[in-house]
């Protein structure tokens, strides 16, 4: 049960950079500053994806070895 909310979790990362791409490319033109912002959360989305993925990752290994 745990690996599946952790693997919920990194593909809800992963819909909020794709979210805030959309967000950038609709507010690049009107508010450019605004769209910064998202470009930070998106990069930093892509980030927690990655890292939680390599957090889920020891965690099976750990449980595998015990």
């Amino acid at each position: 049960m745990g690996n599946k909310i952790y693997r919920f979790f990194e593909f809800a990362y992963i819909a909020m950079a794709l979210f805030s791409a959309y967000l950038v490319i609709t507010n690049w033109d009107t508010n450019r500053e605004r769209a910064y912002i998202f470009v930070f959360f998106g990069v930093v989305a892509i980030f927690m994806f990655f890292f939680k993925r390599k957090f889920r990752k020891n965690i099976e290994k750990r449980n595998q070895d015990q």
